[in-house]
């Protein structure tokens, strides 16, 4: 047990790196590449990340459990019973990806990481609109305190007297991605219950279907430009910001795989101080004593909401 817990905290402690260096990729993303291939070419790295993980996984369950009527054709059939849903996660996370890129643009690295936080927010509240959980008093007193530390982080303490635009409404494509992410992930939980899909499955197809969403109508709405997948720093900011993301996804699962949900999460609550350390130094982003505050609260808030769910 003690062996697990210590697994899991160092794939966590990893994990929280990646994740931590994917706002400040995204943004560094070279002027000749858009936001749509941008996401794109981050699904297909992800999909080549996870597609050897998963044969890996299909070995040991057959190993595991000596059933050796575990083949490629039963998995199939249960991505075949959950095809429209698949497809429809699929568009939901190609759609998000674009987003994703385009509101960390306009928010910034520091905001928009402490704004991604309220995925836990609107977990919570999917779960109890969709699967029927329940929500305590305590969790809306921290979801309230959560909202109020990303207000402060976003608006210094309430001390801008004229609110930046851009970065309003980059908050907002991020708060709305969160909302869509989480839908995404509520209507999955059913299908991981049954036991039709597993998450590294999910993951390989969710990417390879974005992947292909995204691929497809970017070669219907933009030209076709040879230089940008001749350039070099192009093609290693595709393959770096997918290797980043993915990595942070594997951590994730690694992580989940030796500690429970609540303490995962909890591990990787902090990533926005993470993100803005490297924002700070990198980008040249201003990380104010007003966004530790925010920080803390959501952190705070974070850790409440989750064990409050898991009780």
């Amino acid at each position: 047990m003690a062996n697990h817990t210590k697994k899991g905290l160092i794939f966590g402690f990893i994990g929280i790196i990646f994740v931590g260096l994917q706002p400040i990729i995204a943004i560094s993303k070279p002027s000749m590449v858009n936001a749509h291939i941008s996401a794109a070419m981050t699904c297909l790295v992800e999909t080549a990340i996870f597609f050897p993980l998963m044969l890996i996984e299909l070995k040991k369950n057959k190993k595991n459990t000596h059933n050796h009527d575990i083949s490629a054709h039963s998995i199939l059939q249960g991505w075949k019973n959950n095809l429209w849903l698949l497809i429809f996660i699929g568009f939901i996370f190609g759609v998000n990806q674009i987003f994703f890129f385009i509101g960390y643009d306009m928010a910034g690295a520091i905001n928009g990481s402490i704004t991604q936080k309220t995925t836990v927010f609107f977990s919570m509240l999917l779960g109890y609109l969709i699967l029927k959980e329940k929500i305590t008093k305590l969790q809306l007193i921290f979801s309230i305190v959560l909202f109020f530390g990303l207000t402060i982080g976003i608006t210094q303490f309430f001390s801008l007297v004229k609110f930046n635009s851009t970065i309003l409404i980059g908050v907002a494509i991020i708060l709305a991605i969160s909302f869509l992410w989480m839908i995404g992930h509520t209507l999955t939980k059913p299908i991981f219950n049954k036991k039709e899909v597993t998450p590294i499955q999910m993951v390989f197809i969710r990417n390879l279907l974005s992947g292909f969403i995204l691929i497809f109508t970017y070669f219907i709405f933009f030209p076709i430009d040879y230089k940008m997948w001749l350039d070099p720093d192009n093609l290693f900011f595709f393959l770096i910001m997918g290797t980043v993301y993915g990595s942070g996804l594997v951590c994730w699962y690694k992580t989940l795989s030796y500690l429970d949900v609540s303490k995962a999460t909890i591990i990787f609550a902090p990533t926005p101080i993470i993100s803005a350390i490297f924002a700070s130094f990198i980008l040249g982003e201003n990380f104010t004593i007003y966004h530790l505050i925010g920080i803390f609260l959501v952190i705070v808030s974070i850790i409440v909401i989750v064990n409050q769910k898991i009780d």
